[in-house]
């Protein structure tokens, strides 16, 4: 994890004090990249203890399309209680249902993302249209009147599983260049808790080589906290995905839109850097995820099925924990 680090370094060097919603003070720069080669480990944080269980812990919540604290906290992760019960902006937000809700965050755009079609009846190709989007899942909910004397416009919607039709385009078509999903979902911003910050995934296949890799853009990076945790998800799925697929994970890319240093961080960082990295350890997978590979059977289900125990590091060395409070 010299990447890690070299980018601490760059941040402190390069990086101006700038203000921001959380009312503590960042030391920020414009872009960044870092580029992993799985094959040669996981990209686990050693100059402090990863909190790696909590870490897969919120993966797994993704996964599952969970929208409330609870339901991370019993998968072992608690980074979002703050979110959930203490940020003022969100407890006054007309959309918050109850205590623990996160309104539509990250897992609920990856798994069910809200897709609406507003047909007008009027149009020729109007009935075609309907049809097609019925044999694409979609469910006719309404109509709306038109103006007076004119045709009236089908409302029609469907949850998108953004991610289970990656893993069927892996499948299907693995040369596709648009194996993605997303979570920046405009209509829904006003009514999440905390808008997503790792927002953009592609997955990249060589079938030849039976590899796959991951880019994933992430527009706001607390180097701190936040890039330790984000690594080991986006590696941690890109695992989960290969297992699934049949596929080796071969390079994980990280891009930082704005990557930025909290000021109350810049105490453990600084000691970070005075860290030697230790070897980086390997990620092992639980032998009860079925591995494509090897059986021969698609069985995207286990998407879902997953539990935080499925995922384990091997040969993981660190130096003593570090903490810092979350900004937020």
């Amino acid at each position: 994890m010299q990447q890690y680090l070299d980018l601490v370094r760059n941040v402190f060097d390069q990086g101006s004090w700038q203000d921001n919603r959380t009312g503590i003070r960042t030391l920020s720069i414009p872009g960044a990249m870092l580029r992993f080669d799985l094959q040669q480990g996981f990209p686990a944080v050693t100059t402090k203890k990863l909190a790696f269980k909590s870490a897969v812990g919120e993966m797994v919540g993704f996964l599952r399309a969970s929208r409330s604290a609870a339901e991370f906290r019993a998968l072992g992760c608690k980074v979002w209680d703050q979110n959930a019960n203490e940020n003022a902006q969100w407890l006054a937000n007309p959309y918050r249902l109850q205590m623990d809700d996160l309104g539509p965050v990250y897992g609920v755009q990856w798994r069910q993302w809200p897709a609406y079609k507003l047909v007008d009846m009027s149009q020729a190709q109007a009935q075609r249209q309907v049809e097609d989007a019925l044999a694409r899942g979609y469910s006719r909910i309404g109509e709306l009147a038109g103006e007076q004397g004119a045709a009236p416009q089908v409302l029609l919607y469907k949850a998108v599983d953004q991610l289970r039709q990656c893993l069927d385009t892996i499948i299907k078509n693995p040369s596709d260049r648009r194996i993605l999903f997303h979570g920046w979902n405009w209509a829904q911003l006003e009514e999440m808790a905390l808008p997503p910050c790792h927002l953009l995934y592609q997955f990249l296949v060589n079938a030849s080589k039976r590899e796959i890799s991951l880019c994933l853009y992430v527009r706001s990076n607390d180097i701190g906290l936040g890039t330790p945790f984000n690594l080991t998800e986006g590696a941690a799925l890109l695992h989960l995905v290969g297992r699934l697929t049949g596929y080796t994970p071969r390079w994980f890319t990280y891009f930082i839109g704005d990557a930025h240093i909290y000021e109350n961080h810049v105490d453990m960082l600084q000691e970070q850097l005075k860290r030697t990295p230790l070897p980086a350890p390997q990620l092992q997978l639980s032998d009860r995820i079925p591995d494509y590979a090897v059986t021969g059977r698609y069985e995207p289900e286990w998407l879902e099925k997953v539990e935080p125990s499925d995922f384990s590091l091997v040969g993981y060395e660190h130096h003593p924990p570090l903490t810092a409070p979350m900004a937020v």
